[in-house]
Formats: structure tokens, sequence, C-alpha cells
């Protein structure tokens, strides 16, 4: 079948080709010494990455090599699925997640600079509202993407954990921004540069973790561990999200993607 002249896949093929659009990395790479976040007692934490051989082109496998991988459903780059959290237990898994959810314009909160000089900066619906005053409302379907600088931190687990005397101190949305965006924005999903998608302290919030409380239970999605938020515009890119089509699972390592205007 041809394309028509209002086909607009030809023309998205031609600026990839040409460089007019260009694709950026949103993934952390995924090892065994990415950051996991850690759980206190008495709670289960969940395995990081590790791995053992299968064959290395030898006796095992001449001319093949491959491993077996363990890891938890919540490690480096991964989506957060309704049924990861209790007021979404009803929800879909991770398989059960409609394609084209996957896929949806990025509104970009840039609050770098608050929380490079107060970590635990926490995002307020007066944030979220003055960024729509410059950029306009939130459009339906958008992942809200929160760049906070975090993911500078990446390459070393303490300081990316920054786990204090009271526990982590990293930024995150307060109660009131997450029930927001869950009840107020017809979002897709929110997403963060940290280990999870709450900040560190919101344990101690009413309710404890309200992004997972409100934006879960609300049959909208997570993303954690994001790269590279700093080369989006704050509106105008398109997020790819690519996790494992995993039945029954709550969340998914991912593979997450940009397309921006060269």
């Amino acid at each position: 079948m041809s394309a028509t002249p209002s086909d607009p896949l030809p023309a998205v093929l031609q600026a990839l080709a040409s460089g007019a659009v260009r694709v950026v990395d949103l993934t952390q790479p995924l090892s065994e010494s990415t950051p996991v976040l850690r759980l206190p007692e008495p709670f289960v934490n969940t395995p990081g990455l590790t791995r053992r051989r299968l064959s290395r082109y030898d006796d095992a496998g001449p001319a093949w090599a491959w491993d077996v991988l363990e890891i938890g459903e919540h490690v480096g780059t991964h989506l957060d699925a309704p049924i990861h959290w209790i007021t979404g237990r009803d929800g879909a898994d991770v398989a059960s997640v409609p394609p084209g959810r996957l896929v949806g314009p990025a509104v970009v909160i840039d609050r770098s600079a608050e929380c490079a000089a107060d970590p635990g900066y926490l995002l307020t619906v007066g944030d979220i509202e003055a960024w729509e005053a410059d950029h306009g409302r939130i459009p339906d379907g958008a992942w809200v993407l929160f760049r906070s600088g975090w993911d500078a931190r990446a390459d070393d687990e303490e300081a990316f954990l920054n786990a204090g005397p009271d526990g982590p101190v990293t930024p995150g949305p307060d109660v009131e921004a997450a029930r927001f965006l869950a009840s107020e924005r017809g979002i897709v999903g929110f997403g963060v540069e940290t280990v999870g998608i709450d900040a560190g302290a919101a344990g101690g919030f009413d309710p404890g973790f309200p992004v997972h409380h409100y934006v879960l239970g609300a049959g909208r999605y997570g993303l954690t561990q994001l790269a590279n938020l700093a080369e989006l515009p704050p509106t105008g890119a398109l997020v790819v999200v690519a996790p494992l089509r995993l039945v029954g699972g709550t969340g998914s390592p991912a593979r997450v993607l940009a397309l921006v205007a060269g």
C-alpha cells in the first residue's frame, strides 16, 4: 500500500535519516553495579543484576555465547505497572499495558538547579502550574518527566541513593503534586532520574509514597532511573517506552528513547 500525502510516517523516517530528528537514549546502562533501591528491615529487598555463564564459544556451546540472568523487576531504568502498588492491585500488569500508552509526548519539568541546592527538593503543584504558565497545559496522554539532575550520580551508588541517618535524601513530588498529576491531569505516567518515582523521604508522607499511591492507583505508570533529560526540550519530544511484555509483571527493566528535533 503506497503512502498518501497525509501519511506522516514517510516524513518521520526522512527526518530520522537526515538527522532533523534525533534519538536520545533516556536509559541508564544496566550492569551488576547498577544502583538498587534499599529498603529497611524487615522488608525484603529486590536483587540487582547477576548473571551465570552458559557458554562462551567453548565445549558447552562452541559457536555461541549466552548467559542466565537474575534481576528484580524494579532494577535500573524500569517501568512501574499499576499492580506494583496496593492502590493499583486491580489494575494492569506490564503485559497488559496498551502499546499506544507506551508512546507519547514528553513534558520535562526542570528543577535541577533547585535540586542541586537541596537534594531533598519536593516538586509542588506551584512548580507544575508555573511550568504550564510558560508552556501550556500538560496534554492528555503525556509522560511527565521530572528533571532533577540526579542522573549525574548514577555511576556512584552511595551518592545516587544518598542515604543519611534519617533515610534517603532524594528529590520527588510532594503529596499534593502527586495527587494533582493523578487526578487533575490526563497523564500516562510520571518519570524520574532517581531510584524510585517518590522522594526519598516519601515513606513518612501522608499517604506514604504518594506517587505510587495516587499515580499507580489511578492506572498510570512510573518510570525510574532515567538519563539525559537535559537533552530534551520542555515540550516537543516523543517518548518511546519498551518494557518486557511480562505476564503478571509488576514492573520491568525498559529501554526508554526520545525523539527530539535535531
